[in-house]
């Protein structure tokens, strides 16, 4: 079957948008594609600086011949109503056939469309995944080709198109060149890389492409040039007796800056070294692309980066080398400077500045927030066994750094700053730590904090910010949240969990415990999602109530979800469920509840004498597992009502003639959905 090749080549695409372009192109292709009814085995998307490309393997040569059956009005209807149908249907009255149905004879057209050639149809689509593409930024560009009427958004200048199926050009006009006046038509001529290709050349397929682009110094997949630089890079840093510090994110920017990655290793003075390693790293990676190295026996950070270079250079790399030196030596004096100067000011003397920022408007200075956090460690110290003592010096001392030259400079290295400053000004191992991690964790990736000092410091200062925003109605909407205020929730849990801690949040919370400790129960559900613990489970385990004790309420779900998982527990769920329909049948029906527990000496079956004496011995022993938060203990009694209710629901009519007797046997049920409803609301859980 045949191959569909489309190109785009363009100038630079941003290494930022050029994933999400990729996967752009080719989801819009193939919802085009399903929406015709054209058929293919596979498609894969590709991007480079100067290209976006699509191969898509297996495509149907033409559109499936369609025929179709529609019915029409009935036969007798009025004549308005039958040549309406002719017209819609695209056939004469005629054409139209009788078709006796069970509801009378209708009209029925049969339709039948030619389906088209390939070709016809994707240059339609190529021409809406143009016209249309979701760049996040985007220029207008070209003048108007016939056809369209207006300029085109795309994210830079085009310069050619390849369109190709089964090695044939679709034909198709793009866009005029603003800058050379000529028109930019589909076909099967691109260009290698900007600096070392050979000139335009034409391509067959795409294997042919892929051979041809590299020839011309240009890897096509992002992946192999991942691949290639990793490869070159550990090479090189082998040679001089070092690793590479690993950093995935900026292999994957490099990999989208470059076509034909060449790695290079540069020096760095030994005068910069004494500069603590994270503000090196942070102006290398952020401002030049660059790579650390480490020396692999200490771990500690070496006087070499590399750079990633787009071409073959005649000497070597020498002057590109030298270039990138230059340009990092002079913003890591830059950073020198800076650091030397903080080092003259204590942490605790910089105070008095932070009255003078504004952490909001409505929630007052950086130094009002200090105060509060410090207010706030002091009430979770206890709960974390932190020294309050070293608690309340590192939330006081925990945003000083924000004043400091480096980290004005370079903002990324916030608290870690603080760290240094706080080793330099001679503060406590655990305060100087408090002050790095109290910003931690900041993602799913990101290492919580352990120790209890941190642990108090961290969770003051993302409560302040949760509570403060709430108070001030700057809530989270939608897929809005400007203050990071999902983040930070998901940071307390993490902190309470992984360390955990019992500690009841609603007097922390204050004023907004009900609004926030509800948002905090949604995120608990998108936290426990990876543990295959689904909402309805916290939904049954919240019950009616708040709780704000993240710990237990997680023990108490864990504990339910296993129990739920088992035969015991599943048949336990379907039992409550049945008597649950069956009181809400019967309570509408008589209009009125049944409530209170069953008279033991009205019972006439065994069954129902087995289940109540087993709802008897049961219950007591689920209360008390449930007050010593012993949730494990308490499925397990729950389980053993298991063999009684089936037996129950087996042998027992519960709507017996005897309308006291039927009273009785509903008021039995009502015990057991009020029994489970004491462990959890098992009218929430799904499925």
């Amino acid at each position: 079957m045949p191959e569909l090749l489309i190109e785009i080549r363009s100038e630079e695409i941003p290494a930022r948008m050029q994933p999400r372009a990729a996967d752009d192109l080719k989801r819009l292709f193939e919802t085009g594609l399903k929406a015709v009814g054209l058929k293919y085995q596979a498609a894969r998307a590709f991007a480079t600086p100067r290209r976006l490309a699509l191969v898509i393997d297996g495509l149907d040569a033409a559109q499936a011949d369609l025929k179709e059956e529609r019915r029409g009005p009935r036969v007798g209807a009025p004549d308005a109503a039958i040549a309406g149908f002719c017209t819609s249907a695209g056939v004469t009255r005629e054409a139209l056939s009788v078709q006796e149905t069970p509801k009378g004879a209708f009209y029925i057209a049969t339709i039948e469309r030619k389906g088209r050639p390939t070709t016809e149809v994707v240059a339609e689509i190529l021409a809406d995944v143009l016209w249309n593409f979701p760049w996040p930024k985007s220029m207008r560009w070209g003048a108007e080709p016939s056809g369209f009427s207006s300029k085109m958004n795309w994210v830079r200048p085009i310069h050619s198109v390849i369109a190709l199926f089964g090695g044939q050009v679709v034909p198709f006009q793009i866009a005029r060149n603003d800058d050379t006046g000529h028109d930019i038509t589909a076909g099967r001529s691109t260009a290698g890389h900007r600096f070392m290709g050979k000139g335009t050349f034409e391509v067959a397929d795409f294997a042919d492409y892929k051979e041809k682009l590299r020839e011309h110094y240009v890897v096509l997949d992002a992946e192999e040039r991942k691949a290639i630089i990793a490869k070159d890079s550990a090479i090189l840093a082998e040679q001089a007796g070092l690793d590479v510090a690993p950093d995935p994110d900026l292999l994957d920017e490099v990999a989208g800056l470059v076509e034909w990655p060449v790695p290079l290793m540069g020096r760095i003075d030994d005068a910069f070294m004494a500069v603590p390693a994270e503000v090196l790293t942070s102006t290398m990676r952020a401002n030049q692309k660059y790579f650390a190295l480490r020396d692999p026996q200490t771990g500690k950070m070496a006087a070499r980066f590399l750079t990633v270079a787009n071409l073959l250079a005649k000497d070597g790399g020498v002057a590109i080398t030298a270039g990138n030196e230059r340009v990092l030596r002079a913003r890591l004096s830059d950073a020198k400077f800076f650091w030397d100067q903080d080092l003259k000011v204590k942490l605790a003397d910089r105070l008095p500045a932070l009255d003078s920022i504004v952490f909001h408007a409505k929630l007052g200075t950086v130094g009002q927030k200090v105060a509060r956090v410090r207010a706030l460690a002091a009430k979770i110290a206890d709960a974390t066994g932190a020294d309050p003592v070293a608690t309340d010096r590192a939330a006081l001392l925990a945003k000083a750094d924000l004043v400091s030259g480096v980290v004005g400079e370079f903002p990324e290295v916030q608290g870690i700053m603080g760290r240094y400053y706080a080793q330099a000004d001679g503060e406590t191992p655990d305060v100087a730590d408090a002050i790095a991690d109290h910003w931690k964790p900041q993602g799913p990736s990101d290492l919580c904090p352990a120790e209890p000092v941190s642990v108090a410091v961290a969770l003051a200062d993302k409560i302040d910010t949760l509570t403060g925003f709430f108070a001030i109605d700057e809530k989270p909407t939608g897929s809005k949240d400007p203050f990071a205020l999902r983040r930070a929730a998901l940071g307390v849990i993490r902190l309470v969990l992984e360390n955990g801690l019992r500690l009841p949040l609603r007097p922390l919370f204050g004023a907004v415990a009900d609004d926030l400790l509800a948002f905090f129960h949604d995120r608990l559900k998108v936290s426990l999602k990876e543990e295959g613990i689904a909402h309805d489970l916290i939904n049954a385990v919240l019950g009616t109530g708040a709780e704000d004790d993240l710990t237990r309420l997680v023990a108490k779900v864990r504990a339910l979800k296993t129990f739920l998982e088992t035969e015991d527990g599943a048949n336990v769920l379907a039992a409550y469920r049945r008597a649950s329909n069956i009181l809400r049948i019967e309570e509408k029906k008589d209009g009125k509840a049944y409530e209170g527990p069953a008279d033991r000496t009205l019972f006439a079956a065994d069954e129902e004498r087995n289940l109540a004496q087993r709802l008897d011995e049961v219950m007591p022993l689920a209360r008390a597992a449930l007050r010593q938060e012993g949730f494990a203990e308490c499925m397990l009694a729950l389980a053993r009502l298991r063999k009684p209710v089936d037996a129950f629901f087996d042998k027992v009519t519960v709507n017996a003639d005897d309308a006291a007797l039927r009273a009785n046997r509903l008021k039995l049920l009502a015990e057991i959905r009020g029994a489970l409803n004491e462990i959890a609301d098992f009218s929430r859980i799904e499925g």
